[in-house]
Protein backbone atom coordinates (compact mmCIF):
# COMPACT_ATOMS: atom_id res chain seq x y z
CA UNK A 1 0.00 0.00 0.00
CA UNK A 2 0.85 3.63 -0.89
CA UNK A 3 3.22 4.80 2.49
CA UNK A 4 1.27 8.13 3.68
CA UNK A 5 4.55 9.71 3.14
CA UNK A 6 4.47 9.28 -0.64
CA UNK A 7 4.75 12.17 -2.42
CA UNK A 8 3.96 12.49 -5.98
CA UNK A 9 7.82 13.22 -7.88
CA UNK A 10 9.30 10.87 -5.05
CA UNK A 11 10.10 7.18 -5.81
CA UNK A 12 8.33 4.99 -6.44
CA UNK A 13 6.28 7.32 -8.27
CA UNK A 14 2.78 5.61 -7.03
CA UNK A 15 1.34 9.21 -7.01
CA UNK A 16 2.61 10.85 -10.43
CA UNK A 17 6.64 10.98 -11.60
CA UNK A 18 6.17 14.85 -11.35
CA UNK A 19 5.63 17.26 -7.53
CA UNK A 20 3.03 19.41 -9.69
CA UNK A 21 2.18 16.66 -12.26
CA UNK A 22 -0.68 19.07 -13.98
CA UNK A 23 -0.82 22.12 -12.17
CA UNK A 24 2.77 23.05 -13.88
CA UNK A 25 2.02 21.44 -17.08
CA UNK A 26 -0.56 19.77 -18.93
CA UNK A 27 -0.40 16.08 -20.67
CA UNK A 28 0.52 16.14 -24.87
CA UNK A 29 -2.81 16.13 -26.85
CA UNK A 30 -2.34 13.87 -29.43
CA UNK A 31 -4.82 12.68 -32.19
CA UNK A 32 -3.40 9.00 -34.00
CA UNK A 33 -3.98 10.03 -37.49
CA UNK A 34 -2.64 8.76 -40.76
CA UNK A 35 -4.48 7.55 -43.75
CA UNK A 36 -4.38 7.61 -47.69
CA UNK A 37 -1.45 9.13 -49.51
CA UNK A 38 1.25 11.82 -46.88
CA UNK A 39 -0.51 14.56 -48.57
CA UNK A 40 -3.87 13.66 -47.43
CA UNK A 41 -2.55 13.42 -44.08
CA UNK A 42 -1.07 16.32 -44.22
CA UNK A 43 -3.84 17.89 -44.60
CA UNK A 44 -5.69 16.31 -41.75
CA UNK A 45 -2.30 16.95 -39.49
CA UNK A 46 -2.41 20.98 -40.43
CA UNK A 47 -6.16 20.41 -39.31
CA UNK A 48 -5.72 19.08 -35.74
CA UNK A 49 -2.80 21.68 -35.30
CA UNK A 50 -5.45 24.28 -35.86
CA UNK A 51 -8.33 22.57 -33.42
CA UNK A 52 -5.46 22.77 -30.43
CA UNK A 53 -3.22 19.22 -30.49
CA UNK A 54 -0.02 19.62 -28.70
CA UNK A 55 1.84 16.48 -30.29
CA UNK A 56 1.44 14.65 -33.65
CA UNK A 57 0.69 11.02 -33.87
CA UNK A 58 1.47 9.33 -37.27
CA UNK A 59 -0.64 6.18 -37.86
CA UNK A 60 0.98 3.57 -40.96
CA UNK A 61 -0.54 1.51 -43.39
CA UNK A 62 -0.31 -2.28 -43.04
CA UNK A 63 2.31 -2.52 -45.64
CA UNK A 64 4.78 0.08 -44.28
CA UNK A 65 4.44 -1.83 -40.83
CA UNK A 66 4.82 -5.46 -42.41
CA UNK A 67 7.86 -3.49 -44.92
CA UNK A 68 6.21 -3.70 -48.00
CA UNK A 69 5.93 -0.76 -50.55
CA UNK A 70 2.70 0.17 -51.63
CA UNK A 71 3.29 -1.81 -55.03
CA UNK A 72 3.75 -4.81 -53.54
CA UNK A 73 1.20 -7.49 -54.86
CA UNK A 74 0.01 -8.29 -51.03
CA UNK A 75 -0.39 -4.66 -50.25
CA UNK A 76 -3.04 -4.78 -52.78
CA UNK A 77 -6.34 -3.27 -50.71
CA UNK A 78 -4.46 -2.33 -48.22
CA UNK A 79 -2.05 0.93 -49.24
CA UNK A 80 -3.29 4.02 -46.86
CA UNK A 81 -6.32 2.17 -45.35
CA UNK A 82 -5.47 1.40 -41.52
CA UNK A 83 -2.59 4.58 -41.76
CA UNK A 84 -0.98 6.82 -44.24
CA UNK A 85 1.38 5.12 -46.67
CA UNK A 86 4.62 5.59 -46.66
CA UNK A 87 7.43 3.98 -49.21
CA UNK A 88 10.03 6.34 -49.23
CA UNK A 89 11.82 9.76 -48.30
CA UNK A 90 9.63 11.07 -51.12
CA UNK A 91 6.43 10.39 -48.78
CA UNK A 92 8.15 11.52 -45.44
CA UNK A 93 8.98 14.87 -46.72
CA UNK A 94 5.11 15.59 -48.23
CA UNK A 95 3.98 13.97 -44.88
CA UNK A 96 5.24 16.94 -43.09
CA UNK A 97 5.52 19.77 -45.51
CA UNK A 98 4.92 22.94 -43.85
CA UNK A 99 5.04 21.67 -40.13
CA UNK A 100 8.00 22.41 -38.46
CA UNK A 101 9.11 19.33 -36.61
CA UNK A 102 11.91 21.56 -33.99
CA UNK A 103 8.66 22.82 -32.98
CA UNK A 104 6.74 20.08 -32.40
CA UNK A 105 6.90 16.34 -30.72
CA UNK A 106 5.60 13.57 -32.90
CA UNK A 107 5.05 10.20 -31.94
CA UNK A 108 5.19 7.28 -35.03
CA UNK A 109 3.19 3.73 -34.19
CA UNK A 110 5.67 1.73 -35.89
CA UNK A 111 7.58 -1.43 -34.83
CA UNK A 112 9.01 -3.70 -37.77
CA UNK A 113 10.33 -1.21 -39.72
CA UNK A 114 10.66 1.21 -36.81
CA UNK A 115 14.54 1.86 -37.80
CA UNK A 116 13.43 2.83 -41.16
CA UNK A 117 10.75 5.33 -39.98
CA UNK A 118 12.74 7.01 -37.94
CA UNK A 119 15.59 7.44 -40.23
CA UNK A 120 13.55 9.10 -42.52
CA UNK A 121 12.04 11.13 -39.97
CA UNK A 122 15.37 12.20 -39.47
CA UNK A 123 16.48 13.29 -42.98
CA UNK A 124 13.17 15.53 -43.37
CA UNK A 125 14.02 16.85 -40.04
CA UNK A 126 17.55 17.75 -41.26
CA UNK A 127 15.74 18.54 -44.12
CA UNK A 128 14.21 21.32 -42.52
CA UNK A 129 17.32 22.52 -41.05
CA UNK A 130 16.56 21.31 -37.27
CA UNK A 131 19.00 20.62 -34.08
CA UNK A 132 18.81 16.41 -34.31
CA UNK A 133 20.14 16.75 -30.56
CA UNK A 134 17.09 18.77 -29.84
CA UNK A 135 13.99 17.15 -31.82
CA UNK A 136 12.06 15.36 -30.36
CA UNK A 137 9.42 12.83 -30.09
CA UNK A 138 8.48 9.01 -29.54
CA UNK A 139 9.00 5.45 -31.99
CA UNK A 140 7.33 2.56 -30.63
CA UNK A 141 9.57 -0.26 -31.66
CA UNK A 142 8.21 -2.50 -29.67
CA UNK A 143 8.32 -6.01 -31.48
CA UNK A 144 7.35 -8.17 -28.69
CA UNK A 145 4.03 -7.42 -28.51
CA UNK A 146 3.63 -7.94 -32.10
CA UNK A 147 4.41 -11.50 -31.06
CA UNK A 148 2.03 -11.43 -28.61
CA UNK A 149 -0.98 -9.72 -29.51
CA UNK A 150 -0.69 -7.56 -33.25
CA UNK A 151 1.07 -9.66 -35.53
CA UNK A 152 3.05 -7.20 -37.55
CA UNK A 153 6.59 -8.62 -37.41
CA UNK A 154 8.98 -9.58 -39.53
CA UNK A 155 11.87 -10.76 -38.22
CA UNK A 156 12.57 -13.27 -35.58
CA UNK A 157 12.54 -12.26 -32.45
CA UNK A 158 16.42 -12.29 -31.59
CA UNK A 159 17.34 -10.36 -34.77
CA UNK A 160 14.29 -7.93 -34.50
CA UNK A 161 15.74 -7.49 -30.81
CA UNK A 162 19.30 -6.46 -32.19
CA UNK A 163 17.65 -4.32 -34.12
CA UNK A 164 16.39 -2.23 -31.47
CA UNK A 165 19.51 -2.25 -29.42
CA UNK A 166 21.33 -0.61 -32.46
CA UNK A 167 18.51 1.76 -32.34
CA UNK A 168 19.14 2.60 -28.81
CA UNK A 169 22.43 3.33 -28.99
CA UNK A 170 21.99 4.79 -32.06
CA UNK A 171 19.83 7.58 -30.97
CA UNK A 172 21.42 7.87 -27.86
CA UNK A 173 24.35 9.45 -29.78
CA UNK A 174 22.55 11.23 -32.89
CA UNK A 175 18.89 12.26 -31.18
CA UNK A 176 19.23 12.15 -27.57
CA UNK A 177 16.01 13.71 -27.06
CA UNK A 178 13.97 11.22 -28.56
CA UNK A 179 12.08 8.49 -26.97
CA UNK A 180 13.62 5.25 -28.56
CA UNK A 181 10.95 2.86 -27.63
CA UNK A 182 7.17 2.85 -26.27
CA UNK A 183 6.69 -0.34 -24.84
CA UNK A 184 3.02 -0.80 -25.41
CA UNK A 185 0.16 -2.71 -23.34
CA UNK A 186 -2.49 -1.62 -25.18
CA UNK A 187 -2.48 -3.47 -27.75
CA UNK A 188 -2.25 -6.60 -25.30
CA UNK A 189 -5.02 -5.16 -24.39
CA UNK A 190 -6.76 -4.96 -27.36
CA UNK A 191 -6.19 -8.42 -28.11
CA UNK A 192 -8.50 -8.95 -24.71
CA UNK A 193 -6.14 -8.79 -21.74
CA UNK A 194 -7.13 -8.46 -17.78
CA UNK A 195 -5.47 -4.86 -16.83
CA UNK A 196 -3.31 -7.54 -14.68
CA UNK A 197 -2.24 -9.05 -17.48
CA UNK A 198 -1.62 -5.96 -19.51
CA UNK A 199 0.87 -4.41 -16.73
CA UNK A 200 2.31 -7.94 -16.36
CA UNK A 201 3.18 -8.43 -19.77
CA UNK A 202 4.26 -4.93 -20.94
CA UNK A 203 6.87 -4.56 -18.07
CA UNK A 204 8.27 -8.47 -18.41
CA UNK A 205 8.92 -6.91 -22.37
CA UNK A 206 10.59 -3.93 -20.54
CA UNK A 207 12.38 -6.18 -18.90
CA UNK A 208 13.60 -8.42 -22.02
CA UNK A 209 14.90 -5.13 -23.77
CA UNK A 210 16.79 -3.91 -20.65
CA UNK A 211 18.50 -6.81 -20.43
CA UNK A 212 18.84 -7.00 -24.17
CA UNK A 213 20.67 -3.53 -24.37
CA UNK A 214 22.88 -4.73 -20.90
CA UNK A 215 24.07 -7.55 -22.80
CA UNK A 216 24.65 -5.03 -26.19
CA UNK A 217 27.35 -2.94 -23.57
CA UNK A 218 24.58 -0.23 -22.87
CA UNK A 219 25.03 1.19 -19.33
CA UNK A 220 21.16 1.18 -18.07
CA UNK A 221 21.45 5.09 -17.16
CA UNK A 222 22.17 5.93 -20.83
CA UNK A 223 19.41 4.49 -22.71
CA UNK A 224 16.55 3.83 -19.51
CA UNK A 225 15.72 7.74 -19.42
CA UNK A 226 14.31 7.56 -23.01
CA UNK A 227 12.15 4.76 -22.49
CA UNK A 228 8.53 5.26 -22.43
CA UNK A 229 5.21 3.10 -22.00
CA UNK A 230 2.16 2.97 -23.83
CA UNK A 231 -1.71 1.82 -22.44
CA UNK A 232 -4.69 1.29 -23.06
CA UNK A 233 -7.52 3.12 -21.10
CA UNK A 234 -10.28 0.74 -20.78
CA UNK A 235 -14.31 0.87 -19.56
CA UNK A 236 -13.57 0.09 -15.69
CA UNK A 237 -12.90 3.67 -14.26
CA UNK A 238 -11.34 3.05 -10.78
CA UNK A 239 -9.25 -0.17 -12.03
CA UNK A 240 -7.70 1.78 -15.03
CA UNK A 241 -6.84 4.46 -12.34
CA UNK A 242 -5.30 2.01 -10.36
CA UNK A 243 -3.47 0.25 -12.83
CA UNK A 244 -1.78 3.61 -13.98
CA UNK A 245 -0.90 3.85 -10.55
CA UNK A 246 0.54 -0.16 -9.90
CA UNK A 247 2.58 0.10 -13.36
CA UNK A 248 4.27 3.08 -12.09
CA UNK A 249 5.09 1.59 -8.78
CA UNK A 250 6.41 -1.40 -9.83
CA UNK A 251 8.77 -0.33 -13.00
CA UNK A 252 10.59 2.05 -10.96
CA UNK A 253 11.44 -0.70 -7.90
CA UNK A 254 12.27 -3.06 -11.30
CA UNK A 255 14.79 -0.60 -12.15
CA UNK A 256 15.76 0.32 -9.09
CA UNK A 257 16.04 -3.02 -7.49
CA UNK A 258 16.52 -5.11 -10.62
CA UNK A 259 19.10 -3.29 -12.62
CA UNK A 260 20.58 -0.83 -10.45
CA UNK A 261 19.40 2.47 -12.18
CA UNK A 262 20.15 5.42 -9.77
CA UNK A 263 19.18 8.17 -11.80
CA UNK A 264 15.91 9.45 -10.98
CA UNK A 265 14.84 9.71 -15.13
CA UNK A 266 15.65 5.86 -15.57
CA UNK A 267 12.80 4.97 -12.88
CA UNK A 268 10.13 7.07 -13.73
CA UNK A 269 7.50 5.61 -15.68
CA UNK A 270 6.28 8.13 -18.66
CA UNK A 271 3.55 6.95 -20.30
CA UNK A 272 0.97 7.49 -23.63
CA UNK A 273 -2.65 6.31 -22.83
CA UNK A 274 -5.16 5.60 -25.61
CA UNK A 275 -8.52 4.71 -25.15
CA UNK A 276 -9.85 1.50 -25.42
CA UNK A 277 -10.70 0.93 -28.92
CA UNK A 278 -11.45 -2.36 -28.84
CA UNK A 279 -14.58 -0.90 -26.12
CA UNK A 280 -15.90 1.34 -29.13
CA UNK A 281 -19.69 -0.23 -30.64
CA UNK A 282 -20.67 0.10 -34.35
CA UNK A 283 -24.34 0.43 -32.66
CA UNK A 284 -25.37 3.88 -30.95
CA UNK A 285 -21.87 5.15 -31.85
CA UNK A 286 -22.76 8.59 -30.07
CA UNK A 287 -22.73 6.16 -26.99
CA UNK A 288 -18.85 6.17 -27.60
CA UNK A 289 -18.67 9.38 -26.65
CA UNK A 290 -19.54 8.84 -23.13
CA UNK A 291 -17.12 5.49 -23.24
CA UNK A 292 -14.55 7.85 -24.33
CA UNK A 293 -14.93 10.61 -22.20
CA UNK A 294 -14.79 8.20 -18.56
CA UNK A 295 -11.41 6.38 -20.23
CA UNK A 296 -9.92 9.81 -20.69
CA UNK A 297 -10.74 11.29 -17.50
CA UNK A 298 -8.89 7.75 -15.82
CA UNK A 299 -6.03 8.31 -17.57
CA UNK A 300 -5.62 11.92 -16.39
CA UNK A 301 -6.72 10.81 -12.81
CA UNK A 302 -3.68 8.01 -13.27
CA UNK A 303 -1.11 10.53 -14.48
CA UNK A 304 -0.65 9.99 -18.10
CA UNK A 305 2.04 12.13 -19.92
CA UNK A 306 0.18 11.90 -23.41
CA UNK A 307 -3.14 11.17 -24.37
CA UNK A 308 -5.56 10.10 -27.11
CA UNK A 309 -9.24 9.93 -27.17
CA UNK A 310 -10.73 7.71 -29.89
CA UNK A 311 -13.47 8.91 -32.07
CA UNK A 312 -16.86 7.73 -31.50
CA UNK A 313 -16.94 6.65 -35.31
CA UNK A 314 -14.03 5.02 -35.39
CA UNK A 315 -15.84 1.15 -34.96
CA UNK A 316 -17.21 1.85 -38.45
CA UNK A 317 -14.52 3.75 -40.40
CA UNK A 318 -11.11 6.54 -40.34
CA UNK A 319 -12.86 9.29 -38.34
CA UNK A 320 -13.98 12.03 -39.66
CA UNK A 321 -12.66 15.94 -39.06
CA UNK A 322 -16.46 16.43 -36.93
CA UNK A 323 -15.48 13.33 -35.05
CA UNK A 324 -11.92 13.90 -34.73
CA UNK A 325 -12.61 17.41 -33.37
CA UNK A 326 -15.27 16.20 -30.62
CA UNK A 327 -12.80 13.82 -28.95
CA UNK A 328 -9.83 16.42 -28.87
CA UNK A 329 -12.59 18.96 -27.42
CA UNK A 330 -13.11 15.81 -24.70
CA UNK A 331 -9.22 15.96 -23.47
CA UNK A 332 -9.55 19.90 -23.59
CA UNK A 333 -12.84 20.06 -21.01
CA UNK A 334 -10.96 17.53 -18.81
CA UNK A 335 -8.18 20.01 -19.12
CA UNK A 336 -9.64 23.43 -18.61
CA UNK A 337 -13.39 22.65 -17.40
CA UNK A 338 -13.10 19.75 -14.67
CA UNK A 339 -10.80 21.08 -12.05
CA UNK A 340 -9.18 17.70 -11.78
CA UNK A 341 -5.45 19.09 -13.13
CA UNK A 342 -5.63 20.95 -9.84
CA UNK A 343 -4.51 18.15 -7.72
CA UNK A 344 -1.52 15.43 -7.83
CA UNK A 345 -3.48 12.24 -7.88
CA UNK A 346 -6.33 13.18 -6.80
CA UNK A 347 -7.68 9.47 -5.83
CA UNK A 348 -4.47 8.85 -3.84
CA UNK A 349 -5.54 7.47 -0.48
CA UNK A 350 -9.10 6.38 -1.24
CA UNK A 351 -9.17 2.62 0.73
CA UNK A 352 -10.37 1.18 -2.73
CA UNK A 353 -7.99 2.31 -5.10
CA UNK A 354 -4.91 1.81 -2.91
CA UNK A 355 -5.97 -1.44 -2.12
CA UNK A 356 -6.88 -1.98 -5.95
CA UNK A 357 -3.07 -0.49 -6.92
CA UNK A 358 -1.82 -3.45 -4.39
CA UNK A 359 -3.51 -6.13 -6.08
CA UNK A 360 -3.18 -5.03 -9.67
CA UNK A 361 0.83 -4.67 -8.79
CA UNK A 362 0.76 -8.22 -6.66
CA UNK A 363 -1.04 -9.98 -9.72
CA UNK A 364 1.59 -8.41 -11.98
CA UNK A 365 4.74 -9.58 -9.97
CA UNK A 366 3.58 -13.15 -9.62
CA UNK A 367 3.12 -12.99 -13.72
CA UNK A 368 6.54 -11.88 -14.06
CA UNK A 369 8.14 -14.44 -11.85
CA UNK A 370 6.68 -16.77 -13.90
CA UNK A 371 7.85 -15.40 -17.08
CA UNK A 372 11.26 -15.56 -15.48
CA UNK A 373 11.02 -18.74 -14.20
CA UNK A 374 10.20 -19.81 -17.68
CA UNK A 375 13.33 -18.03 -19.00
CA UNK A 376 12.68 -14.67 -19.69
CA UNK A 377 9.96 -13.11 -21.88
CA UNK A 378 11.75 -14.37 -25.71
CA UNK A 379 11.49 -17.89 -24.23
CA UNK A 380 7.90 -17.16 -22.89
CA UNK A 381 6.49 -15.86 -26.68
CA UNK A 382 8.29 -18.74 -28.10
CA UNK A 383 6.70 -21.78 -26.16
CA UNK A 384 3.33 -19.56 -26.62
CA UNK A 385 2.70 -18.86 -23.18
CA UNK A 386 1.95 -15.11 -23.17
CA UNK A 387 0.16 -16.07 -26.23
CA UNK A 388 -2.18 -18.19 -24.78
CA UNK A 389 -2.95 -16.45 -21.83
CA UNK A 390 -4.15 -13.36 -23.70
CA UNK A 391 -6.38 -15.53 -25.82
CA UNK A 392 -7.66 -17.49 -22.73
CA UNK A 393 -8.77 -14.06 -21.20
CA UNK A 394 -10.64 -12.73 -24.42
CA UNK A 395 -12.17 -16.04 -24.84
CA UNK A 396 -13.80 -16.17 -21.34
CA UNK A 397 -14.84 -11.73 -21.61
CA UNK A 398 -16.50 -12.72 -24.94
CA UNK A 399 -18.07 -15.76 -23.13
CA UNK A 400 -19.42 -13.12 -20.35
CA UNK A 401 -20.57 -11.07 -23.22
CA UNK A 402 -22.36 -13.80 -24.66
CA UNK A 403 -24.06 -15.12 -21.51
CA UNK A 404 -25.17 -11.00 -20.92
CA UNK A 405 -22.87 -11.15 -17.32
CA UNK A 406 -20.81 -8.32 -18.70
CA UNK A 407 -22.85 -6.19 -20.14
CA UNK A 408 -22.32 -3.63 -23.71
CA UNK A 409 -24.86 -0.96 -23.83
CA UNK A 410 -26.35 -1.26 -27.51
CA UNK A 411 -25.09 -4.47 -28.22
CA UNK A 412 -26.59 -7.17 -25.62
CA UNK A 413 -28.28 -4.73 -23.44
CA UNK A 414 -30.36 -1.32 -24.05
CA UNK A 415 -30.21 -1.99 -27.94
CA UNK A 416 -32.13 -0.47 -30.53
CA UNK A 417 -32.62 -0.56 -34.84
CA UNK A 418 -29.80 0.94 -35.97
CA UNK A 419 -29.34 2.89 -39.30
CA UNK A 420 -25.56 4.10 -40.78
CA UNK A 421 -24.95 7.41 -39.19
CA UNK A 422 -24.33 10.38 -41.43
CA UNK A 423 -21.21 11.64 -42.89
CA UNK A 424 -19.38 8.42 -42.38
CA UNK A 425 -15.67 8.86 -43.75
CA UNK A 426 -15.02 7.22 -46.92
CA UNK A 427 -10.89 6.78 -48.56
CA UNK A 428 -10.75 6.98 -52.00
CA UNK A 429 -10.01 4.02 -53.69
CA UNK A 430 -7.83 6.16 -56.44
CA UNK A 431 -5.47 7.09 -53.57
CA UNK A 432 -3.52 3.86 -53.88
CA UNK A 433 -3.28 4.56 -57.48
CA UNK A 434 -1.52 7.31 -56.75
CA UNK A 435 0.36 6.55 -54.31
CA UNK A 436 1.59 2.94 -56.05
CA UNK A 437 1.99 5.59 -59.29
CA UNK A 438 4.61 7.70 -57.05
CA UNK A 439 6.53 4.96 -55.48
CA UNK A 440 7.17 3.71 -59.27
CA UNK A 441 8.20 7.27 -60.29
CA UNK A 442 10.69 7.43 -56.79
CA UNK A 443 12.72 4.48 -58.11
CA UNK A 444 13.00 5.71 -62.09
CA UNK A 445 14.05 9.15 -60.78
CA UNK A 446 17.02 8.07 -58.29
CA UNK A 447 20.64 6.46 -58.63
CA UNK A 448 19.96 3.01 -58.90
CA UNK A 449 23.65 1.87 -58.50
CA UNK A 450 23.52 4.52 -55.43
CA UNK A 451 20.96 2.67 -53.58
CA UNK A 452 22.68 -0.68 -54.33
CA UNK A 453 25.59 -0.11 -53.17
CA UNK A 454 24.27 0.93 -49.85
CA UNK A 455 21.99 -1.58 -49.63
CA UNK A 456 24.59 -4.01 -50.37
CA UNK A 457 26.32 -2.16 -47.91
CA UNK A 458 23.92 -2.67 -45.01
CA UNK A 459 23.28 -6.67 -46.34
CA UNK A 460 27.16 -6.98 -45.28
CA UNK A 461 26.72 -4.80 -41.63
CA UNK A 462 23.98 -7.55 -41.00
CA UNK A 463 25.72 -10.24 -41.56
CA UNK A 464 28.30 -8.90 -39.19
CA UNK A 465 28.36 -6.74 -35.77
CA UNK A 466 28.25 -3.34 -36.67
CA UNK A 467 25.46 -1.21 -36.10
CA UNK A 468 22.76 -1.27 -38.47
CA UNK A 469 21.20 2.55 -38.24
CA UNK A 470 24.03 4.55 -39.90
CA UNK A 471 23.39 1.78 -42.73
CA UNK A 472 19.60 2.50 -42.81
CA UNK A 473 19.67 6.30 -42.64
CA UNK A 474 22.32 5.59 -46.06
CA UNK A 475 20.22 3.66 -47.73
CA UNK A 476 17.30 5.89 -46.88
CA UNK A 477 19.24 9.32 -47.70
CA UNK A 478 19.70 7.51 -51.54
CA UNK A 479 15.26 7.18 -51.73
CA UNK A 480 16.07 3.40 -51.57
CA UNK A 481 12.31 2.23 -50.23
CA UNK A 482 11.07 0.80 -47.33
CA UNK A 483 10.42 -2.94 -48.84
CA UNK A 484 13.71 -2.64 -50.11
CA UNK A 485 15.52 -2.32 -47.03
CA UNK A 486 13.71 -4.54 -45.03
CA UNK A 487 14.08 -7.09 -48.05
CA UNK A 488 17.91 -6.81 -47.63
CA UNK A 489 17.16 -7.62 -43.58
CA UNK A 490 14.99 -10.61 -44.72
CA UNK A 491 17.59 -11.88 -46.74
CA UNK A 492 19.78 -12.53 -43.66
CA UNK A 493 17.51 -12.33 -40.76
CA UNK A 494 14.71 -14.58 -42.40
CA UNK A 495 11.26 -14.31 -41.27
CA UNK A 496 9.04 -15.38 -38.60
CA UNK A 497 6.50 -17.89 -38.73
CA UNK A 498 4.44 -18.37 -35.60
CA UNK A 499 3.88 -21.74 -34.24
Amino acid sequence: MTDPGDQPGQYPYTRGIYPDMYRSRLWTMRQYAGFGTAEESNRRYRYLLSQGITGLSVAFDLPTQMGMDSDHPLAAGEVGRAGVAICSLADMQRLFEGIRLADITTSMTINSTASILLCLYVLVARGQGADLRKISGTIQNDILKEYIARGTYIYPPRPAMRIITDLFAWAATEVPEWNTISISGYHIREAGSTAVQEVAFTLANAIAYIEAALQAGLEVDAFAPRISFFFNSHNNFLEEIAKFRAARRLYATIMRERFGARQARSMMMRFHVQTGGSTLTAQQPDVNVVRVSMQALAAVLGGAQSLHTNSKDEALALPTEESARLALRTQQIIAHESGVTNTADPFGGSYYIEQLTDEIERGAGEYIQRIDAMGGTLAAIEQGYIQNEVQNAAYQYQQAVERGDAVVVGVNRFKQDEQEPPGMFRLDPELERQQVARSREVRASRSAGLVEERLSALEQAARGNDNLLPRILACAEAYATVGEISDRLRTVFGEYRER
